[in-house]
């Protein structure tokens, strides 16, 4: 049976086979490699891990968790993401309820010393002229028919150098879009009437008046009576160099800074006037407002003037 045993046992081919069997299994494994690289084909970089789309293209590839949305899935995401704006409680029919409408403000504005300055051109000093003009003030020469009269009796003609206020014409184009412009200069109407011609050209006044509108009071001469504009004062405002103008109303005044050529870099008209006066419109009654601000029946007192009619707010 030992011998029988022995017979029939299978012994396992040389190890020198198995190593070549192994060899070449490898060597077709790389020919098959080498093949697909010189077809080109993408499958073959798959291989080794990589995607053949990453050598085409001229930038990196983002990550597949990184993907940027297109655009307009982007800007629909960011919308969202906003909060949603507060939106003011409805009134009656779901419209906002309007506030009361406001009668225009009418503003009355002076002329010299508050909107220009004026010198007879004759006696103005040729080194304030240049000085302005190097700071850039604008300026212009006038004809103006004088009061009075020459040997022959016809009236003169005085030539008058005129210097805007820094700012002018913007200051009056922007305040007529919310108020009613009204001049009220206690200058003569021959004079006014050209300068006020020069600097309003779009015709901004509503209404022009000269010295022969002005009154005069026992304190004062040339007073400017506001109530020859409009009975009801809530809604009246004047600016003017001059307090003694309006001291029939001081509720209802701004003093402004006096104006010459010698303050080419004076700012009042844009930063300090037309910002109150923007305010001003949207007050019901424009006087409690100025009374806080100025204390103008105080100062009118102090200055020797009791009260006459007006009434603090």
């Amino acid at each position: 049976m030992a011998e029988m045993g022995a017979a029939t046992e299978v012994y396992p081919p040389p190890r020198t086979i198995q190593v070549w069997k192994t060899l070449l299994n490898w060597l077709a494994f790389f020919f098959q490699i080498f093949s697909q690289i010189l077809r080109g084909t993408p499958q073959v970089l798959s291989y080794v891990g990589l995607r053949h789309s990453s050598f085409l293209s001229s930038t990196p590839q983002a990550p597949p968790q990184f993907k940027p949305l297109p655009v307009v899935e982007l800007s629909e995401f960011e919308d969202e993401s906003q909060e949603t704006p507060c939106i003011p409680p409805a009134g009656v029919g779901g419209r906002v309820k309007d506030a009361p409408p406001f009668e225009k403000l009418k503003v009355v504005l002076d002329l010299d010393e508050t909107l220009v300055c004026a010198y007879e051109t004759l006696s103005l000093p040729a080194i304030i002229r240049a000085q302005a003009t190097e700071a850039g003030l604008k300026w212009f020469e006038l004809e103006c028919i004088s009061s009075d009269k020459d040997v022959e009796g016809k009236p003169k003609i005085n030539y008058v150098t005129v210097f805007e206020r820094p700012g002018l014409k913007e200051f009056l184009k922007l305040l007529s879009e919310f108020a009613d412009l009204v001049l009220f200069t206690a200058g003569l109407e021959g004079y006014a009437r050209p300068l006020v011609d020069r600097i309003d050209v779009d015709n901004l006044f509503t209404h022009r008046l000269y010295r022969p509108s002005t009154i005069s009071t026992e304190y004062r001469e040339h007073v400017k009576d506001l109530s020859c504009i409009s009975k009801d004062l809530s809604r009246v405002v004047i600016v003017d160099n001059n307090p003694f103008s309006f001291l029939l109303q001081p509720l209802n005044g701004i003093p402004c800074i006096p104006f010459s050529a010698g303050q080419p870099g004076d700012e009042q008209l844009l930063e300090v006037i037309l910002p109150l006066l923007k305010h001003l419109s949207q007050q019901k009654d424009v006087r409690p407002i100025l009374y806080e601000r100025f204390h103008m029946p105080e100062w009118f007192q102090k200055n020797g003037i009791p009260a006459l009619r007006w009434t603090t707010v």
